[in-house]
């Protein structure tokens, strides 16, 4: 039975040029889970918020969307808050009490709900979540995962028909994000709720979907199943952001029939399809060492020794004897869950918090030893979690302007700027105000901010939060350029993809310490869940292989012995 339905419907914001939805037409059936997927700015986000009737946007409107034949516009007010759940993509934007229990009940309470029956709605959505223990907890004091699971169960507490997510696991680790997905999968099926998933880390989502919707500047480009989707997408941009599965299937021009969606049906594929009597990798990191052209890298552009930070003296420490080397030119990226110190981490090495024991060099002079703003002029730069905190102008270009400005850049402002605005993909968007741009974009033009005055070293607080598979393409060969300069970059980063692509070595944090640092072939081959959707396919099938490309050479040696063409 249909619950949802768009006709012909276009939206441009107030004071926008140009359609962000233009002539979108869908239809959707009660306890479908429908993942969405694009580009950054394709409209994605607009679409959820028209669908929810106190998040439509200012702007103009034609067509419509009805929810069970009602148009969204003329539902009354407790069935639109009620039926229509929604959570956003930034964890704490959500949140608006102070305590656990507070926020379960808060909505209950705004729609007059009686006391007993919040008593009885609230205990029953805190066990069906496995949050009783959080209960009296304060909102602040939760990690990043309990904080989601905690939006989650506020928003399911009025028993909605429809649950909107926009990237809900985009500030997860890849553990949490895994929970969530799967108490996604579980109301799903459970309760038969229809679910509208906006996702861009689609390793884990695409498979669960009962169908795909792609959308490419304002349109639906595809809407099917997700083995449809896979091979509509061999044709697309958009690939870059599909399961690896999806993109094995590909590379290898459809050789085996259907296409795999998932680590398991990947798994599947290969030992269908192809032999392992060559199992190593080896000869090609060879082949990629030599192509690198890289040297030995002997001065420390960082050092963090027997480190140790708490945010007040009353509490426990978050950083405990930390140890890290940097080397100059490298580029170290940071896992670990959320909730374990890695942006304190960043805040220590950019001088932004104080440690209370141990000693920070940065080019291998104590941090303490820069005077006023030495530190950062031409040295070193942060980009934060939320880049939106990094704009102050009302658009793009003044900002950029203006940090050349206070770096006493003077000359070339204008072409520095459009150069790197080139380098990005971001040249339509430096005349418009950061607070207008998708996540993505505002992601790329903060990272643009930090380009433009070139610093030594680089600091990256999840800079693929929000970007989609076609950006994060584009910001692994920036910071392989930045590399190449011998910039040194540590990055802070939920995706594992990204890690192993980008990486000259990665480390774990854990309980306080970084618990190994490796190359990403001895870090990530022996994980399990801090792994590659890659490893996970080929494990006990080739040795030691990470990235698809890796996967592709293995699988292309052995079929030169099957003597199998592509």
């Amino acid at each position: 039975m249909e619950i949802l339905r768009g006709e012909n419907l276009s939206f441009k914001y107030a004071g926008g040029q140009g359609n962000a939805i233009s002539d979108v037409s869908f239809r959707i059936n009660e306890g479908e889970l429908i993942v969405v997927m694009g580009e950054s700015g394709c409209g994605k986000t607009t679409l959820l918020k028209l669908i929810k009737k106190e998040m439509i946007p200012a702007g103009e409107k034609i067509g419509s969307i009805y929810y069970k034949q009602t148009k969204i516009e003329d539902m009354d007010e407790r069935t639109a808050v009620a039926d229509i759940g929604f959570v956003m993509q930034k964890v704490e934007a959500q949140i608006v009490t102070d305590k656990v229990y507070h926020e379960l009940a808060f909505v209950l309470e705004s729609l007059s709900y009686k006391t007993e029956e919040i008593r009885i709605k609230v205990g029953e959505m805190a066990s069906y979540f496995g949050i009783q223990g959080l209960f009296r907890k304060k909102t602040d004091e939760l990690s990043g995962g309990e904080k989601q699971l905690l939006n989650l169960a506020s928003v399911m507490v009025t028993s909605p028909k429809i649950l909107i997510l926009d990237e809900p696991t985009s500030q997860l680790d890849p553990i949490a994000a895994s929970d969530f997905i799967a108490t996604l999968k579980k109301l799903n099926k459970e309760l038969g709720l229809t679910i509208i998933l906006v996702e861009h880390r689609l390793e884990e989502v695409f498979s669960i979907a009962d169908r795909i919707m792609v959308m490419e500047k304002g349109r639906i480009v595809s809407f099917d199943t997700p083995s449809n989707t896979g091979k509509f997408l061999s044709g697309h941009k958009m690939l870059a952001g599909a399961p690896k599965a999806v993109v094995l299937y590909k590379e290898m021009k459809g050789i085996g029939g259907e296409c795999p969606v998932n680590v398991k049906e990947g798994r599947e594929y290969i030992l269908k399809n192809f032999d392992n009597k060559i199992r190593s990798v080896k000869e090609y990191d060879i082949k990629a060492e030599a192509s690198n052209g890289t040297g030995d890298i002997e001065e420390n552009a960082i050092e963090l020794k027997n480190v140790w930070f708490r945010y007040h003296k009353e509490e426990k420490d978050i950083l405990r004897g930390i140890n890290l080397t940097v080397k100059r030119g490298e580029v170290f990226t940071l896992l670990g869950g959320n909730g374990t110190g890695k942006s304190t981490t960043l805040s220590i090495i950019s001088g932004l918090r104080k440690h209370y024991r141990g000693k920070v060099f940065i080019n291998g002079r104590k941090i303490k030893d820069f005077k006023r703003n030495e530190l950062y002029r031409e040295n070193l730069s942060l980009l934060p979690q939320d880049p939106i905190t990094v704009f102050v102008k009302s658009d793009v270009y003044s900002d950029y302007a203006d940090i050349l400005k206070a770096h006493e850049i003077k000359n070339n402002i204008e072409e520095r700027i459009n150069e790197v605005a080139e380098m990005l993909g971001i040249s339509k968007l430096l005349h418009k105000h950061p607070y207008d741009l998708s996540g993505g974009e505002q992601q790329k033009c903060a990272i643009g901010k930090i380009l433009l005055i070139m610093p030594k070293i680089i600091l990256l607080d999840e800079p693929t939060k929000g970007i989609d598979g076609c950006g994060k393409e584009e910001l692994i060969n920036i910071v392989k350029l930045l590399k190449d300069k011998g910039i040194t970059v540590v990055i802070v980063t939920h995706d594992v993809e990204f890690a192993a692509d980008v990486s000259d070595s990665c480390g774990l944090l854990f309980d306080g310490e970084i618990l190994a640092k490796a190359s990403p072939k001895e870090f990530f081959a022996r994980n399990n869940f801090y792994t590659t959707a890659v490893n996970r396919m080929t494990r006990d099938i080739y040795e030691n292989v990470i990235t698809l490309k890796e996967l592709v050479w293995i699988i292309k040696e052995n079929m030169k012995n099957q003597k199998i063409k592509i």
